[in-house]
């Protein structure tokens, strides 16, 4: 693969499954333009023009630096947060759904436009094995992943004579920072890796070689897909 011609907008850039595709994605030529709240050490070791953002609050003229033509858009930001229902309060659906949902949609607003002019782009986001896989303590993140998964069958099926592409890439449990708490100690590691069937947890590589693939022109006969990347977790016993 190979991305020299092409500019990728990358959110939530600065840890995890982010990270490690504008790693990926700088190997392979990419021009990056990446975004998050804070700029991590290892993405300032990248060549990548930096934007400072939160994807909720409104975006302002953030975004102004942008080129006028993305190839690419990867929307990263998620939350975890495992607890029974009825502890739950409102509040905290409202923050998922604003994260993984509301923050999707106004980037994907403001980036159409730039996306319409490459004349073939591809838009990834993330979803998660709990949507679609029911899962005790998952109520919040499931209930706004599956929103996800909606708006991508949506956008795919919208912007299709556009020749954009839409598609959203569902992990299990991933080593990354968001997920420290849940595998902070060799017992939680090994307790994770035996649920899934190939007997280890998913690493932010895993993700970003999928990602990769998706925005690249070997993926560009696939659109409106949720792609599980979950060590079979989702569909096998």
């Amino acid at each position: 693969m190979e991305f020299a011609d092409k500019n990728i907008l990358i959110i939530g850039a600065s840890s995890g499954i982010g990270l490690a595709t504008a790693q990926l994605l700088s190997k392979l030529n990419a021009h990056l333009y990446t975004a998050s709240r804070t700029h991590s050490p290892e993405l300032a070791e990248l060549n990548t023009t930096f934007i400072e953002l939160d994807v909720t609050q409104p975006l302002g003229t953030a975004l102004d630096a942008l080129p006028e033509v993305l190839h690419g858009v990867v929307y990263c930001p998620g939350s975890i947060k495992l607890r029974p229902f009825e502890r739950i309060p409102v509040a905290d659906f409202q923050a998922d759904f604003q994260l993984n949902v509301l923050g999707a949609v106004q980037i994907l607003q403001a980036c159409m436009k730039r996306l319409k002019k490459a004349d073939g782009a591809s838009v990834v986001l993330f979803s998660t094995v709990a949507a679609d896989t029911g899962m005790s303590f998952h109520a919040s993140i499931a209930t706004a992943k599956a929103a996800v998964e909606g708006l991508t069958r949506a956008l795919a099926a919208e912007y299709a004579a556009s020749n954009i592409r839409v598609n959203c890439v569902a992990p299990s449990l991933t080593d990354t920072p968001l997920a420290a708490a849940l595998l902070n100690t060799p017992e939680k590691q090994e307790a994770s890796a035996k649920r899934h069937p190939l007997q280890r947890i998913g690493q932010p590589q895993d993700l970003a070689y999928m990602t990769s693939f998706l925005l690249s022109d070997h993926g560009s006969f696939i659109t409106g897909q949720v792609l599980p990347v979950d060590g079979g977790m989702g569909r096998l016993k």
